[in-house]
């Protein structure tokens, strides 16, 4: 594990968390796409130049959304993205994203491409991105934290262009999608490195723990508003 200068969490223990503020109706989503907004539009200032809102200004954003609230966070930050002025494209791992926040990005004039997209297009969307958003898999996963199926497929195809000489910058949602966030293991090597990773309310242990760690990039973690009860929650099961 790489040394950390603050506390980490489990993913449970951000559930638990949260639990007690999502059914007091705190909009955590929002706070959170708000917050995944703002800092991809920093990252493409630093590449781009300019202000935040001109940096945004017609860049390419492509958005892997999974069907929980991971793929809403990506989504709903998207459209802020599109508020200020970048061009969406939205690549569904699952035929369920989530509803309201698809809509939303579509209002904007998102292009949603179909589920099952050809591995060669994908790699042409991400080659003509200036950036993407993996919002695949996040906290509610549980299991074995491989990518399967068209996540797989969908990241497989998006490696490539990594590779090419401009790059698109990767924003991860919360986590790489396919690490373990608990352990920080990577059963398969299908994931997306990110250049940077916004987690949501704290630190999660798998970030700092390799070999997740140099996946990661550099790791923000956005304050939504539960940081005293995921402390308590800390302490507590510390003992």
């Amino acid at each position: 594990m790489h040394p950390s200068p603050v506390p980490t969490y489990t993913a449970a223990q951000v559930r638990e968390a949260e639990a007690p503020f999502l059914e007091q109706g705190v909009p955590l989503m929002a706070r959170a796409a708000r917050a995944l907004a703002t800092e991809a539009a920093a990252l493409l200032t630093a590449r781009r130049g300019g202000s935040d809102g001109g940096a945004v200004e017609d860049a390419r954003v492509l958005v892997l959304a999974g069907s929980g609230n991971n793929g809403a966070d990506a989504l709903y930050a998207a459209e802020m993205l599109a508020g200020w002025g970048a061009t969406l494209c939205i690549l569904p791992t699952s035929d369920r994203p989530h509803r309201e926040a698809l809509e939303a990005a579509l209002a904007h004039g998102a292009d949603l491409r179909p589920v099952d997209e050809p591995p060669e297009v994908v790699t042409g969307l991400a080659r003509s991105a200036d950036l993407i958003l993996d919002g695949i898999l996040g906290t509610g996963a549980t299991g074995n934290p491989a990518l399967r199926g068209v996540a797989r497929g969908t990241v497989a195809a998006l490696l490539p262009a990594l590779a090419g000489e401009h790059p698109p910058l990767v924003v991860a949602v919360d986590q790489p999608s396919g690490i373990g966030m608990d352990d920080g293991s990577v059963p398969d090597p299908t994931v997306l490195p990110a250049d940077l990773t916004v987690t949501f309310g704290g630190c999660k242990t798998g970030l700092v723990t390799r070999p997740a760690a140099d996946y990661v990039g550099r790791v923000v973690v956005a304050d939504i508003g539960i940081g005293d009860e995921l402390e308590r929650i800390r302490r507590r099961d510390l003992g």
